[in-house]
């Protein structure tokens, strides 16, 4: 075993050293595109209803959502996420050859590898983009969007699309009374590109590994695996209460904090998009930030349910859609769940 500080080149009298690395000079980014898929079965609170033997107002009154999409069989992750960033691309004038990388944000992901966003990015023909999948339950998108922010600032790429694509219908247990009405499937895609002046604000992000099991699946795959003739598969749990006493104590500061860095007060906001989680919370969200009358506020989950890391681009989407907002506004994305942590930041919407 060679001692320490004698490898090779270790040392050596005179040879040169340099006193940094190259980086490309730093640059800025900023959406180019939105764009969303919704799987086609719509799925009310009448038929849930039945599911978990609950009235349909007893779920609006708990949740404010209305109605949902569970996606098919043939409504894969790939298939959803591709048909989102196709919209994107459209969008923002981007041809997929020129997407460097790809980042899939998804919780429900049941392929450990290869990364679907490799998958996605074939589907799309950006045929020489890096694919990189990411776990961060409904924060993912966020911290995905950090990522690519970063990625444009230092130049190691040109354009990042970013992709939230979830089944939640597949690890959410379909008789929960305390969640199956909650969640929900769905796609939504961002292609983010460079930039004259700041169009993503710099990112506020924290968790809190104290509450780690607040919001974690029952149990591992590979303890499924390793009971034969076992039907319990791993399913979603929360402590809804825990996650929400955390969400109006940290994630509410650290939005703050997010139009803090970005220069923007909350009367100024245009817009605020919080995780789809459920319509009570966003209110109180809203109310902590103290708003102006003028800042449009999503309520997607009432049509969209909670999607995970494809809430905030859905959501995103629709209000471009219905005419909500336009090019320029300034909106604050916040997203937050399992871990539990949270990604925030402020964005000039496409």
């Amino acid at each position: 075993m060679a001692e320490q500080g004698t490898g090779r080149g270790a040392g050596r009298p005179g040879r040169p050293r340099p006193e940094g690395l190259r980086a490309a000079p730093a640059g800025h980014s900023r959406l180019l595109g939105i764009g969303g898929y919704r799987p086609h079965r719509v799925v009310g609170n009448a038929e849930l209803g039945r599911m978990i033997g609950h009235p349909e107002e007893w779920i609006t009154r708990r949740s404010g959502i209305v109605e949902r999409r569970f996606a098919g069989p043939e409504e894969t992750l790939a298939v959803m996420g591709a048909a989102a960033a196709e919209k994107a691309l459209a969008r923002a004038g981007v041809r997929p050859a020129e997407i460097d990388l790809v980042l899939l944000a998804s919780t429900s992901n049941m392929l450990m590898t290869p990364p679907t966003a490799v998958r996605i990015a074939h589907e799309l023909g950006a045929h020489g983009a890096t694919g990189i999948d990411l776990s961060a339950a409904c924060a993912g998108f966020c911290h995905a969007l950090a990522l690519a922010a970063d990625s444009i600032g230092s130049g190691s790429a040109g354009h990042v699309l970013v992709v939230g694509a979830e089944r939640m219908t597949d690890i959410v247990d379909p008789t929960d009374d305390s969640m199956a009405f909650l969640f929900a499937d769905g796609a939504g895609a961002a292609v983010v590109g460079p930039a004259e002046r700041p169009g993503i604000g710099p990112v506020s992000r924290a968790a809190n590994g104290r509450y780690f099991d607040s919001l974690r699946m029952s149990r591992g795959w590979d303890a499924y695996a390793g009971a034969p003739g076992t039907t319990e598969r791993p399913w979603l749990r929360m402590d809804g209460r825990r996650v929400f006493r955390w969400a109006m104590e940290e994630v509410c500061p650290g939005a703050r904090r997010a139009l803090d860095g970005a220069g923007v007060a909350p009367a100024e906001l245009d817009v605020f998009v919080p995780h789809q989680s459920n319509a009570r919370m966003i209110d109180l969200m809203a109310e902590r930030l103290g708003l102006g009358p003028d800042t449009a506020v999503s309520y997607d989950v009432a049509r969209t349910g909670n999607t995970s890391s494809a809430s905030v681009p859905l959501a995103l989407e629709a209000l471009l859609e219905a005419g909500a907002t336009g090019p320029g506004d300034t909106a604050l994305l916040a997203g937050f769940g399992a871990g539990l942590n949270y990604a925030s930041q402020v964005v000039l919407l496409p």
